[in-house]
C-alpha cells in the first residue's frame, strides 16, 4: 500500500459527507496516521452538490490531484460521476444507486441523465461498487445513516490506511450512544453489500 491515501466523498446536502468525512479523518487521527480534511465546495444546502477530500499519510495538502484518488465513495449517482476527475482505473469508486432527483429537474427543466449510461461512464474509467445504501440504512432504522453505511462500504474495499474496527470505534464516539446500534448495523451492511459484489 502507498505511504499516500487520497479519498474523496461526494453527495448532496443533507446526506452527511461533511460528517462521514470528518469521522474519517478523526478516525485517521485515532490510527495514529497523518491526515488532512478539506473544507466543503459547493453548495451544502438541501440537494446541493457537496464535495470533501481526506488525505492521509505522507502528505501535506488537502487537495487531491486528478487522477490520483485511491477511493471516491458517493451517496448520489450523479455525483460520483461529476467528479470521476479524481479517478484512474485503479480507483475504487462506491456509490449508491438511488438518484436524488434536483429541484431543476423535477420542476421540468432538465432531465436527470439516464442511470445505465451513468454507471457505464463510471465504471468506464474506474473500478465501480454499486450499493442500495438508502436500502441499507433503512433496514438499520434509520436513513439518516446512508453515510456510515458508505463508510462500511469504504472499510470493505482495503484502501484505508488502518483497521476498520478503528474507523467503527470512531463512528460510536462521534454518534450518541442511543443510535449505537443502529449506526452499527449501517456499518456491517456497508461492509457485507460490498462482500457480496
Amino acid at each position: 500500500m502507498s505511504s499516500k491515501t487520497s479519498i474523496v466523498l461526494t453527495g448532496v446536502g443533507g446526506h452527511g459527507v461533511i460528517t462521514a468525512a470528518n469521522i474519517l479523518g478523526k478516525a485517521t487521527v485515532n490510527a495514529d496516521v497523518n491526515v488532512y480534511v478539506s473544507e466543503v465546495h459547493g453548495m451544502a444546502q438541501r440537494g446541493g452538490s457537496v464535495i470533501c477530500t481526506v488525505r492521509m499519510g505522507d502528505v501535506s495538502s488537502p487537495l487531491v490531484a486528478s487522477g490520483t484518488a485511491d477511493a471516491i465513495i458517493s451517496t448520489e449517482p450523479i455525483e460520483a460521476l461529476r467528479y470521476i476527475r479524481y479517478a484512474s482505473k485503479n480507483t475504487k469508486v462506491i456509490t449508491d444507486v438511488n438518484p436524488v432527483i434536483p429541484f431543476t429537474v423535477a420542476v421540468g427543466g432538465e432531465e436527470y441523465p439516464n442511470l445505465e449510461e451513468v454507471f457505464k461512464e463510471i465504471n468506464s474509467r474506474a473500478k465501480l461498487y454499486k450499493i442500495d445504501a438508502l436500502k441499507i440504512a433503512e433496514d438499520s432504522g434509520a436513513i439518516i445513516t446512508k453515510n456510515i453505511v458508505m463508510l462500511g462500504a469504504l472499510a470493505a474495499v482495503d484502501v484505508l490506511p488502518f483497521k476498520s474496527d478503528i474507523l467503527f470505534e470512531t463512528i460510536l464516539d462521534n454518534v450518541p450512544t442511543k443510535y449505537g446500534k443502529i449506526n452499527e448495523k449501517a456499518f456491517k451492511g456497508g461492509i457485507d453489500a460490498i462482500k457480496s459484489i
